[in-house]
């Protein structure tokens, strides 16, 4: 048997087994390919260059018990291999934080937040971090500035100081516990939020592999706009007077603009939705 045979089959018995995806890939194929070549020690890009590499039963074996694991556990992918990958850069992540997806990270890669900047940024805020992946990217993307990482999980920071490390960041990002706005002083030039905003109904629709998550890290109240509310209503507060908010509310669109019907905002392009993430200004969360 080749890497690409044992792929395909491995992509077989994840669509027969009802298996969800969405925590890094779309589809089954997609995470067969990751658990496969993750657990063939290959890199996850070198699809092509090993596909035609045969097998050897013993390894062959070790795939196939992995991809039981998958199926019996309902785990995620990244809860399996201790890692996930967001805009090609590679993080640290276990059962303490969710699995990194977030859109804004696709907003900081593709330079949309450039045409609301003066200049460069010297102070930025990650609300919600969980573990840290977007305050790594922002300080990838803003070699200038500091990154505040807050988050109210203990064990979400644990996770999120091993990616700091792990990118050699200590010295740029200072990572706080605490609910929300609390503990952090100061201003800032941005400030990014990937915050809970699933309303009460889809979480309890929610497939087994999202429910392996931790659901502080998730749920947003009945309409999803708890945590949502106090953001909009505290930030202005603790942004430059030219500062911007950069929010993720996901498939909550509609509950957004019942909960905000007069708040100013900007909603940014990602290739999944154009109403996922949204820019709001000091000015207009003042003004509203």
């Amino acid at each position: 048997m080749k890497v690409i045979d044992l792929i395909e089959r491995s992509s077989a018995r994840l669509d027969q087994a009802g298996v969800s995806f969405g925590q890094g890939t779309t589809n089954a194929f997609d995470e067969a390919a990751w658990l496969v070549l993750w657990k063939l020690g290959l890199p996850l890009d070198a699809l092509d260059g090993v596909a035609d590499r045969d097998m050897p039963a013993e390894q062959t074996r070790a795939v196939d018990a992995l991809i039981d694991e998958r199926i019996a556990s309902r785990k995620p992918a990244a809860y399996l291999t201790g890692e996930a990958w967001l805009q090609g850069v590679p993080f640290d992540v276990d059962a303490r934080c969710i699995v990194p997806r977030s859109l804004i990270a696709e907003v900081l890669a593709d330079g949309l937040l450039d045409v609301w900047l003066d200049d460069e940024p010297r102070r930025v805020l990650d609300l919600c971090t969980g573990n840290g992946s977007l305050a790594v990217l922002a300080a990838m993307t803003w070699p200038a500035a500091s990154v505040d990482a807050a988050d109210l999980s203990a064990g979400a920071l644990a996770v999120a100081r091993q990616n700091v490390a792990r990118h050699d960041l200590a010295d740029r990002i200072v990572l706080v516990q605490c609910d929300g706005f609390a503990a952090l002083p100061g201003r800032y030039d941005v400030i990014l939020c990937n915050p809970p905003y699933v309303n009460a109904a889809s979480m309890a629709a929610l497939p087994a592999e999202f429910r392996a998550e931790p659901a502080m890290a998730l749920a947003g109240g009945a309409d999803g706009m708890d945590f949502v509310r106090r953001v909009i209503a505290e930030a202005a507060a603790h942004l430059n007077d030219i500062g911007l908010l950069v929010l993720e509310i996901g498939h909550e669109r509609a509950s957004f603009d019942a909960a905000f019907p007069h708040l100013d905002v900007v909603w940014l392009p990602t290739r999944e939705h154009d109403d996922a993430v949204l820019l709001v200004t000091r000015q207009a969360l003042e003004s509203a």
